[in-house]
């Protein structure tokens, strides 16, 4: 028996299925309050950075994201990975260590096999398990659309925390993966990805970015951000 096509139960692809940035801007410019504060709070949703950051103490501030997607691929478990690499990746721009997560599951049960989720969370565990970040549970509904991610909180040192604002003129751009897989993704789900394209593809999305994180913070980087969402311009 065929397996389904995840992509087919999609209307469009990952991030793709996003509001866009000036949709986002008009609804929280009709909000009647003012989004919710306080003094600890460092990076809010003002600045349309990758993650809120709310400090602790002097040394410790909170890293909070929240990512998820319609599939990518067609494979489960390759697209549990990528939602869970995805989502830790916003951790990582701020210069963060992820700490705990927890899934967010849309899943059409009377669509597709209970074993298919199985497999999604399977994937998504193991890249948490590599990260070193602890699954401390999820939230699930039933959904036509299937949809897959993750909320991570994670630590920072407040003084070495990068942002997207931290650029100036003159520094060096630095990209820590090819660009394309939108594109390499979007002609799987059309059927016209070139042989072995899709799996180098799948490689990158799922390899993390801690390392990277890492280097640019022990070496002085202000800027970063997560270029999966909006793209890089």
């Amino acid at each position: 028996m065929a397996r389904p096509r995840l992509t087919g139960f999609s209307h469009g692809a990952g991030c793709g299925c996003k509001l866009s940035a000036a949709e986002l801007a008009a609804a929280l410019g009709a909000m009647t309050r003012p989004l919710p504060t306080g003094p600890s709070v460092l990076v809010g949703p003002e600045g349309a950075d990758d993650a809120g950051v709310f400090r602790l103490d002097e040394r410790r501030a909170l890293v909070q994201t929240l990512d998820f997607f319609t599939p990518v691929v067609d494979d489960p478990g390759d697209w549990g990975a990528i939602a869970a690499a995805n989502a830790l990746s916003d951790v990582y721009a701020m210069g963060g260590t992820p700490v705990t997560a927890l899934n967010i599951v849309a899943w059409p049960r009377e669509g597709l096999d209970l074993t298919l989720l199985a497999e999604v969370l399977d994937g998504a565990a193991g890249v948490l398990d590599e990260a070193g970040c602890a699954l401390v549970g999820g939230h699930s509904i039933d959904d036509p659309e299937p949809k897959f991610g993750l909320s991570v909180t994670g630590l920072v040192d407040p003084d070495a925390m990068l942002t997207n604002a931290g650029g100036r003129p003159g520094d060096v751009l630095v990209l820590t993966k090819p660009l394309g897989t939108g594109v390499v993704t979007t002609a799987a789900k059309q059927g016209s990805c070139p042989d072995g394209a899709l799996d180098a593809a799948v490689r990158s999305m799922t390899l993390l970015n801690a390392d990277a994180s890492r280097l640019a913070t022990a070496h002085g980087a202000r800027c970063a951000t997560d270029v999966t969402g909006f793209g890089l311009l």
